[in-house]
């Protein structure tokens, strides 16, 4: 999936193309892809911008990860939030990434002319729900977003 990134523009084409202002890096990851996230967030240029989130199981989960300056990295625990609103329910698997990056790409990609470049990883129903919401609701381009290959999201 490193390798997708790199070909896809967050490699180098996204470096030289990062050194203007118009460029947003957004990256999602659970405890099961952090490596992975290391991973691509090595491809980024130093003066990248944008947001990490990863979902994990509980406050013990949390690590420390390298990111460019001016990322900003939020641990998102699944242990501490609820499901569906109303429910009762535990926040299951990819429901509190999709929550968070929903509300943030809301604010912050919504009529932007920002190019975003875009790295979903972890639980396929984060994944799915954001890739959705990226592409129908906020209409960003599909060729921008890399995803697992399994998951059979076509870009």
């Amino acid at each position: 999936m490193v390798n997708e990134i790199q070909s896809r523009g967050v490699g180098a084409r996204a470096r030289r193309e990062s050194r203007g202002l118009g460029h947003v890096y957004l990256l999602t990851a659970d405890e099961t892809s952090i490596a992975e996230l290391e991973a691509a967030l090595q491809a980024l240029p130093y003066c990248a911008r944008g947001r990490v989130f990863v979902e994990v199981d509980s406050a013990a989960d949390i690590s420390r990860i390298d990111v460019p300056t001016r990322m900003t990295v939020t641990w998102l625990t699944r242990g501490t939030r609820s499901g569906a609103p109303g429910t009762g329910a535990a926040c299951a698997n990819g429901e509190a990434v999709s929550r968070a990056v929903k509300a943030w790409s809301d604010e912050m990609l919504y009529s932007s002319t920002d190019t975003p470049h875009i790295w979903l990883c972890g639980h396929y129903r984060g994944v799915s729900a954001v890739h959705e919401h990226l592409v129908a609701e906020l209409g960003v381009d599909p060729e921008r977003i890399v995803t697992p290959a399994l998951y059979g999201l076509k870009s």
